[in-house]
């Protein structure tokens, strides 16, 4: 069984929020649950994240500034700023403290809502560090 773990992170690297889904589903399915309650003024995604439907517009809508680099694919590639986008390595060393905890690099929980307490805990020693 795999598990995503959908995160935001605040401007030092210290997680605001989290969200599970199962392997297979997109990152989309996350940031359709965590986006609506995101209070910062800038977004810094992945090209995963590259959905004007989904991501884009309703944070524009909101007010809030989207750096997602656009996918290679897309017809008419919209412009990002590359040097703010530098500070999404944050999310990255967020992941990697968070997978120093064995019991959540390896899935030992069996059900997702015991997973996500260990999340939470393992999260909270981070922040507190």
């Amino acid at each position: 069984m795999s598990t995503k773990i959908h995160t935001l992170v605040d401007a030092l690297g210290n997680p605001v929020g989290f969200f599970l889904t199962p392997g297979q589903a997109h990152d989309l399915q996350g940031a359709d649950a965590l986006l609506p309650h995101m209070q910062a003024d800038t977004l810094l995604a992945d090209k995963a994240f590259d959905a004007d439907q989904r991501v884009i517009q309703p944070l524009e809508a909101a007010g809030k500034t989207c750096v997602i680099p656009p996918k290679s694919n897309r017809k008419n590639p919209r412009p990002y700023d590359k040097d703010i986008y530098k500070a999404r390595h944050l999310i990255e060393n967020f992941y990697c403290r968070l997978k120093q905890f064995r019991a959540i690099a390896t899935r030992y929980d069996k059900t997702a809502r015991n997973f996500l307490a260990a999340i939470h805990l393992a999260a909270a020693i981070i922040w507190l560090n």
